[in-house]
């Protein structure tokens, strides 16, 4: 799954699956997918790897062109089959794996630096305070 190791802090892991092929009451072929994943991502608040579980159960409606698309009952996907019927697993999973992630990972379990969250005192001294932008606005009203 090379588009996912991208993503991800490293490419050592595993997923489990399970692909059902079925075709629903409405003849509509489909395919259910279901992936647990631990992924290693990279937490965007403290440029740390931390592990994100990712659970994926999703139905694909299997199409052959895209103005089958419309036909396609509430909650199905689209998933656009080749000319030949043949579709490849692992594409499929590493497509559901990759639109499950988050666009900004971030360990849930992590909290900022003290110093990003409140600056020293001395830093923010009286005398090098900016001057309020509606200081000037309330001395208009005034007059």
């Amino acid at each position: 799954m090379p588009r996912l190791c991208e993503v991800l802090a490293d490419d050592a892991g595993s997923a489990t699956y399970a692909l059902d092929f079925g075709r629903d009451e409405y003849g509509t072929n489909y395919v259910d997918v279901r992936v647990q994943a631990p992924l290693r991502l990279i937490c965007q608040r403290t440029l740390e790897p931390f592990v994100m579980p990712v659970t994926v159960d999703s139905r694909l409606g299997l199409i052959r062109s895209e103005r089958e698309e419309s036909a396609l009952p509430a909650g199905v996907e689209p998933l656009l089959v080749a000319e030949d019927d043949k579709l490849n697993p692992i594409d499929v999973i590493e497509d559901e794996l990759l639109l499950a992630l988050p666009l900004v990972p971030m360990n849930p379990d992590s909290a900022l630096p003290e110093e990003v969250i409140r600056p020293p005192m001395e830093a923010t001294s009286i005398e090098e305070r900016p001057d309020n932008p509606f200081a000037v606005l309330r001395e208009l009203k005034k007059t």
